[in-house]
């Protein structure tokens, strides 16, 4: 029987394939099935074991949301993440997010995970389907004075209240924080609560923006590319240099001994 197919170019069809999107490949692998050419079948396996592997990584965030529903229940549920505790430079961090069950965002995971392209275009699909996003934020002057754990619960407490919900369960990442009512904390909930993932990616992107920004305002401290954490061009920086109002003076004993602020 004469193939159906020949009016269009193994290469064609292999091009078709690789450019399909996760949706389309089942009915295209099925279309081209009984395509004798090398390059078709191939082309179809490559499809095949593509859509297998964005499956299972579906399966995964599907898996995130029901987590974020068993642990949070029914009501209104918010995801809380930090980022820069551990930075010696710019301010903590908190970010706050409500997301509905559908539509499934998927990519989410601990931003740590994914590129900063990758985070970008996530938070601009959070961004667009939330219910509800807050901040929190702790300049370094305030680090200093009240100590980190004081400038966690002050950052979450805010982040929360930003949203200007108020949630039945708020599921933090980490180690209890006592910080706000209806706090559950998950170890490791930014790679496996899909609020708490989406809070994460969000409190990234925020605070790198930040960073750049302050880079521009205090040049020469490679803000933009340390993102204020202790990379040797930061620290060669603050000794050539001295501090500036953004770096946290608590934070910068082990590497200078005497800090002039900028």
């Amino acid at each position: 029987m004469a193939n159906q197919h020949t009016s269009s170019s193994a290469s064609q069809i292999a091009g078709e394939l690789a450019s399909a999107s996760f949706e389309e490949i089942p009915a295209l692998v099925a279309r081209y099935a009984d395509d004798p050419r090398s390059q078709v079948r191939k082309a179809c396996e490559r499809a095949e074991r593509r859509h297998a592997k964005e499956e299972g990584e579906r399966e995964r965030v599907r898996g995130m949301y029901a987590t974020m529903r068993d642990l949070g229940g029914s009501g209104v549920v918010v995801g809380v993440d930090e980022v820069g505790r551990g930075s010696v430079a710019g301010p903590l961090m908190v970010c706050a997010v409500c997301l509905p069950d559908e539509p499934i965002i998927w990519g989410l995971n601990d931003s740590k995970k994914l590129s900063a392209a990758r985070r970008e275009l996530l938070a601009e699909e959070i961004a667009e389907h939330a219910i509800a996003i807050g901040f929190g934020q702790v300049p370094a002057a305030d680090i200093d004075s009240m100590g980190m754990a004081q400038a966690l619960r002050c950052a979450v407490a805010d982040a929360v209240a930003d949203t200007g919900l108020t949630p039945d369960c708020v599921l933090m990442d980490g180690n209890p924080l006592h910080a706000v009512p209806g706090e559950r904390d998950v170890v490791h909930g930014d790679a496996t609560v899909a609020c708490i993932a989406a809070a994460s990616i969000v409190a990234k992107v925020t605070r790198d923006e930040l960073m750049v920004e302050l880079d521009a305002e205090y040049p020469g401290y490679h803000f933009a590319q340390s993102k204020g954490y202790a990379s040797p061009e930061h620290i060669a920086a603050i000794k050539e240099r001295g501090l500036t109002e953004q770096h946290r003076v608590s934070f910068c004993g082990n590497f200078l001994e005497t800090a002039s602020l900028f």
